[in-house]
């Protein structure tokens, strides 16, 4: 069974910066697209950021365009989302999340993951 396993959420201040990390195991991480999704109270969940199993391609919601970098460490089967100059409404639950790609192309929609982590908060203090 896939494992996805987030890390690194926190309380941090208005424009302030976290790292979240996903732990993949029990699957080739290479051959897999990643994608980071997130999901306020009331809300649904919402597109981050996505990269290809390559990690040459990737792509981004546009309220964090700019502020948030998506990158992955193939050889340790570990995905990475970098956020900088956080603000209150980038306060969420985030989800990583993963699924099989013969191409190296990025998905934005939550429909084509195939296997999700349990999600880690993240709340931002004005």
């Amino acid at each position: 069974q896939v494992q996805l396993v987030e890390s690194g959420g926190g309380l941090v201040q208005g424009g302030g910066s976290l790292r979240l990390s996903c732990a993949a195991s029990r699957l080739t991480f290479s051959s897999f697209a990643m994608g980071w999704f997130r999901q306020a109270p009331g809300k649904e969940r919402e597109f981050v950021a996505a990269i290809s199993r390559s990690g040459d391609n990737t792509n981004y919601g546009d309220s964090v365009k700019g502020r948030f970098t998506i990158s992955r460490d193939n050889a340790k089967s570990t995905g990475y989302l970098q956020m900088n100059s956080l603000q209150p409404q980038d306060t969420a639950v985030y989800y990583c999340a993963a699924r099989p790609s013969s191409t190296n192309n990025y998905y934005k929609s939550v429909s084509f993951y195939d296997y999700w982590g349990q999600g880690t908060q993240v709340t931002v203090s004005s």
